[in-house]
């Protein structure tokens, strides 16, 4: 299955590491650091021409590591991505 996140872009679910909401997670020093170093690194692909609402961080069968910047918020991307849907279908112990 894939993910729709903006423009043409489209990422594998299996490869998705996290969805992050932009204005939440960058009040971390650690997160703007790491979104720092992707940047100087060309791993962060901008996949709008909006304002940014969330990240999305992936990494591909060979361990690289790619983020992309999206004008879709993480609560769009978690719902579309079904991820909740399995939660809710999980079983309690």
């Amino acid at each position: 299955m894939y993910l729709h996140l903006g423009q043409d872009t489209v990422v594998r679910l299996q490869d998705i590491v996290g969805i992050f909401d932009m204005e939440n997670a960058t009040i971390s020093k650690n997160t703007r650091q790491f979104l720092a170093d992707a940047e100087k690194g060309g791993r962060v692909f901008n996949v709008t021409l909006e304002l940014p609402k969330s990240f999305v961080v992936c990494v591909d069968q060979d361990g690289t590591e790619t983020v992309y910047i999206s004008q879709i918020s993480s609560s769009t991307l978690l719902k579309r991505s079904g991820f909740i849907d399995d939660l809710a279908n999980v079983n309690p112990l």
